[in-house]
């Protein structure tokens, strides 16, 4: 097992949870944003006002994306433990 071999398990490893947060973190930022411009607008102050609509679009989000997601963990696992297994060999 040499450096380049741990570079690209560790580059690996991050592009893979880059990519899982991805949907959510993008849907929090979106929502905000909107939920934000909308209370500057209408001059409410209401903390719980910006909450629930990122609670519902990340539990939607995470219900329309998580077959998906799961695929790209499953993925990612099974390619680990093949690294695992070549090198117990």
């Amino acid at each position: 097992m040499d450096s380049s071999f741990i570079l690209y398990l560790g580059r690996y490893t991050l592009e893979t949870a880059l990519l899982l947060a991805a949907p959510i973190l993008l849907t929090c930022i979106v929502v905000g944003v909107a939920m934000t411009l909308f209370q500057a607008v209408t001059s409410i102050r209401d903390m719980t006002l910006t909450i629930v609509p990122k609670l519902l679009a990340v539990g939607i989000v995470t219900l329309v994306c998580g077959g998906w997601l799961m695929e790209v963990l499953l993925r990612f696992t099974n390619e680990i433990f093949g690294h695992i297994r070549n090198i117990m060999h």
